[in-house]
C-alpha cells in the first residue's frame, strides 16, 4: 500500500463550511486546490464528480487552426515576464508551461510542479518538479530552470510585470535537482494561484534570446514576427498526450468588423473580442458561433492622479457619475456583461466581492456639481477599440457630458502600439483589464503602491497594508472586511472609472471543440491551444 498523502490542516474546516452552506462548491474546490489538493480529489470531497460532459467528447488529432486576436504590434513578446496582451498570453500558453495550471472552475492543477505543499503559516512552499520533461531544444527541464525563471520576478529592478504579485517571496531555493522551495517574507495563501499566471512560465536557465521560444509547452515555435504573426508545430515529444492540432498560427486583425468577416469567411477559425454590434451577424452566419463567458474583465477610463485633470478628485467623481451603466450593459453590450462600480472586484470573485458597497448610479446632476466644483469644463480622452463596447461607451459619455455643458474631446487611436504609446502616458486614456486568478492579485497589480501597472498612479499606503494582511488572514469575516475596505478605497479615491464588466465574447468555427471555460481571458483564458481539436 502506498503512503497516504497528508492533507492541509485547513481542509476539514473548509469541509465544515461547505456542509453548513457557508461556502459554495466552487469556492470549496478553489480553496482546496490552493492548499495542494488535486481538483479531482477536491471534487470528491465536495460530494460530487466533475461533470460527465467534460469527458463525453472524443478529441481527434490533426489539423490547422488560425486565431486572430484583437491587437498586436511591435511590442509583441515571447519573454513571459513582460507579456501584456491577449496575443502575448496565447503565445505563452502555446510555447511554455508553468508550475501550476488554472482551468475550468478556476481550479488549480499541477503542471511542471507535479505536486506542492505548504507549511501551516503559509510562509514556505515546497514544489516537487515533474521529471522527464524536456525543452524544445532537447535539454531536460529541472529545478535549476525553475529557480532561475522565478528569480527573474524578484527585486526592484526586475522588468517583470507581475513582480508586485511575487513581492511576498524572499527567495526561490533549490533543494535538489527536482525539488524547489519558495521562502516567503509574509504569509501568502494565494501563491499557487499566482503561479498560474501567464507571466510565471518556466524558461530554460540562462536564456538570452527569448524570441526563439524555447519552452516545454505543447507547440514548438516555427516563426515569430512581432506585429505580424507566429507559427507553431505540435511538440511531438510533449510530456502529455495533448495537443491535438498539428499546427497553429497566431495573428491579429485589429479592425473588429474585418475580424468577424474573416471568421465568417473561414480565413480564421477563432477570433477574440467580438464587438457587441457584430454578435447577431455571427449568430446568423453558417458554421460559426458566439461563445460568451462571464468574467471580471472590464473596460474603463484611467484618470491619472499625478497630473490634471485627474489629479482633481471632483473631476474624477464627475466622470464616474456621468456613466449610464445600465444602458451600457443593455444597449451596447447586448446583455453580455454586468454594471461596474468603479472598482475591479466584480461578483465573479465570489466571497471577495464587496456586495455591501453601494452601487454608484448614473446621476448627471451630481456629475455637473462635481465638475463645476473642479472648475473644469473640457478634457481630452484617448480611446481605442481594445475591448468590446469601449468606444461606444465613450461616445455615450461624451453625449451625456454635453447635456450638462461639458466638452469631452475624443481622440481615437489605433490599437497597434496603444499600450506602448498611450496607456499610462496620456492624462485620460481607456483601459481594459482581464480577470486575474484572485481578488488580491487583481488589486495588487493595478493598485499596489508603486506597482509597475499602477495605471492611475494612485498610491494608497492603506491599500498596500491590506494587500499583505489579507493574504495572512484565515478568518473569513475579517478577510471579507479587508477586501471590502480595499474596494471602498479604490471606489472613492482612485482615478479609475469602471462602468462595466464584459463577458469574454469569442467567435468560434463550429468544427472547433475543446475550448476551456476558463474566465481569465479570451478563448478560455488563452489556454485553448493545448485543448482545441477539429471534428472530421
Amino acid at each position: 500500500m502506498g503512503k497516504r498523502k497528508k492533507i492541509h490542516a485547513a481542509i476539514p474546516e473548509l469541509k465544515n463550511e461547505l456542509a453548513k452552506g457557508n461556502l459554495s462548491r466552487r469556492d470549496f474546490i478553489r480553496n482546496a486546490t490552493l492548499l495542494g489538493v488535486s481538483a479531482a480529489a477536491a471534487s470528491q470531497m465536495a460530494g460530487f464528480m466533475l461533470p460527465k460532459k467534460v469527458f463525453a467528447a472524443t478529441p481527434r488529432k490533426g489539423g490547422f487552426v488560425r486565431m486572430a486576436a484583437e491587437m498586436h504590434g511591435p511590442d509583441d513578446q515571447m519573454d513571459p515576464i513582460v507579456a501584456t496582451s491577449t496575443i502575448d498570453y496565447t503565445r505563452m500558453h502555446v510555447v511554455y508551461n508553468g508550475l501550476v495550471q488554472i482551468l475550468d472552475n478556476m481550479s488549480l492543477h499541477p503542471e511542471l510542479a507535479g505536486e506542492w505543499s505548504v507549511n501551516k503559516s503559509a510562509t514556505e512552499y515546497t514544489f516537487k518538479i515533474r521529471k522527464g520533461v524536456h525543452f524544445h531544444d532537447g535539454s531536460p527541464m529541472t529545478g535549476h530552470d525553475v529557480v532561475w525563471s522565478m528569480r527573474r520576478h524578484l527585486g526592484k529592478d526586475s522588468p517583470s510585470v507581475i513582480k508586485a504579485l511575487m513581492a511576498s517571496v524572499d527567495e526561490w531555493k533549490l533543494v535538489d535537482t527536482y525539488t524547489v522551495k519558495a521562502i516567503l517574507n509574509s504569509p501568502d495563501a494565494d501563491l499557487p494561484a499566482k503561479l498560474g499566471e501567464k507571466q510565471a512560465k518556466i524558461v530554460k536557465k540562462d536564456t538570452k534570446d527569448f524570441k526563439k521560444g524555447n519552452g516545454t509547452g505543447p507547440f514548438v515555435l516555427k516563426s515569430f514576427e512581432p506585429g505580424v504573426k507566429s507559427t507553431h508545430a505540435r511538440n511531438k515529444d510533449y510530456w502529455r498526450d495533448r495537443p491535438y492540432l498539428d499546427e497553429v498560427e497566431i495573428t491579429a486583425i485589429t479592425d473588429p468588423i474585418a475580424r468577424v468577416n474573416a471568421l465568417i469567411a473561414g480565413d480564421v477559425q477563432l477570433i477574440t473580442a467580438v464587438d457587441a454590434k457584430s454578435i447577431r451577424l455571427v449568430e446568423q452566419a453558417q458554421g460559426v458561433h458566439i461563445s460568451s463567458t462571464p468574467t471580471a474583465t472590464y473596460g474603463g477610463i484611467c484618470c491619472l492622479k499625478n497630473t490634471m485633470p485627474g489629479k482633481d478628485d471632483d473631476f474624477v467623481k464627475g466622470m464616474q457619475y456621468i456613466q449610464d451603466r445600465e444602458r451600457i450593459v443593455r444597449s451596447i453590450l447586448k446583455g453580455h456583461g454586468m454594471v461596474g462600480n468603479d472598482q475591479p472586484i466584480s461578483p465573479a470573485f465570489g466571497k471577495d466581492h464587496c456586495h455591501e458597497l453601494p452601487q454608484r448610479e448614473y446621476d448627471p446632476d451630481k456629475a455637473k456639481w462635481h465638475l463645476n466644483k473642479a472648475g473644469i469644463s473640457t478634457a481630452e480622452l484617448y480611446t481605442a477599440p481594445i475591448i468590446p463596447g469601449l468606444e461606444e461607451m465613450c461616445l455615450l459619455m461624451q453625449a451625456n457630458l454635453k447635456k450638462i455643458g461639458f466638452d469631452l474631446k475624443i481622440k481615437r487611436m489605433p490599437t497597434d502600439g496603444y499600450w506602448g504609446s498611450v496607456w499610462m502616458k496620456e492624462p485620460m486614456n481607456v483601459v481594459t483589464w482581464n480577470m486575474r486568478p484572485t481578488a488580491n492579485a487583481m488589486l495588487a497589480l493595478q493598485f499596489a503602491p508603486g506597482g509597475a501597472w499602477n495605471d492611475t498612479f494612485w498610491n494608497n499606503e492603506r491599500v498596500g497594508e491590506l494587500l499583505k494582511l489579507s493574504l495572512a488572514e484565515t478568518d473569513p469575516v475579517k478577510r471579507h472586511g479587508m477586501y471590502c475596505e480595499m474596494q471602498t478605497l479604490v471606489h472613492n479615491g482612485s482615478g479609475m472609472v469602471i462602468p462595466y464588466h464584459v463577458n469574454s465574447i469569442d467567435g468560434i468555427n463550429d468544427k472547433i471543440h475543446g475550448i476551456p471555460k476558463q474566465p481569465l481571458g479570451f478563448l478560455g483564458g488563452c489556454e485553448w491551444p493545448e485543448f482545441a481539436w477539429i471534428e472530421a
